[in-house]
């Protein structure tokens, strides 16, 4: 059996045109990354200038020498120091910030009310104006 050529990653973009992105991501590989990690499109940390300071490979390996979260194996021993804890910080009580006086409650004046002497008995008018007319038959 014949081992065939790894096959190149073509695609095609909306307007037709054909982008080999293995080509594109060997092109750009010394380039500063957009973000604020401070690494190159490959991966190496970078310093000021673009100088790499830290290659790709090393931070790969320092990665995976002790993975987070590991528990060692063997239990500490009783006579072993137990690391110091740092002293309690006390805090200080903040003092209180004079409140804004309430703002003042205004009474809204009431109507006056006002007597209506009787005087003179007027024949009442029956018909209906306005409103009333319009909502007597909707009942």
């Amino acid at each position: 059996m014949v081992a065939r050529a790894p096959r190149k990653r073509m695609y095609r973009t909306m307007q037709g045109r054909m982008v080999d992105i293995e080509k594109l991501r060997a092109a750009n590989e010394s380039v500063q990354a957009v973000g604020n990690m401070n690494v190159n499109a490959r991966g190496d940390v970078i310093g000021p200038g673009g100088a790499i300071v830290t290659p790709k490979e090393t931070v790969i390996k320092k990665y995976y020498e002790q993975p987070k979260g590991m528990v060692s194996d063997t239990p500490r021993s009783k006579s072993a120091p137990a690391p110091k804890a740092e002293p309690v910080k006390t805090v200080q009580k903040m003092t209180p910030v004079a409140a804004k006086p309430a703002p003042k409650k205004t009474v809204a004046p009431q109507p006056k009310k006002v007597e209506v002497k009787p005087t003179e008995s007027k024949p009442e008018d029956t018909s209906k104006k306005g409103i009333d007319a319009a909502l007597d038959g909707l009942e």
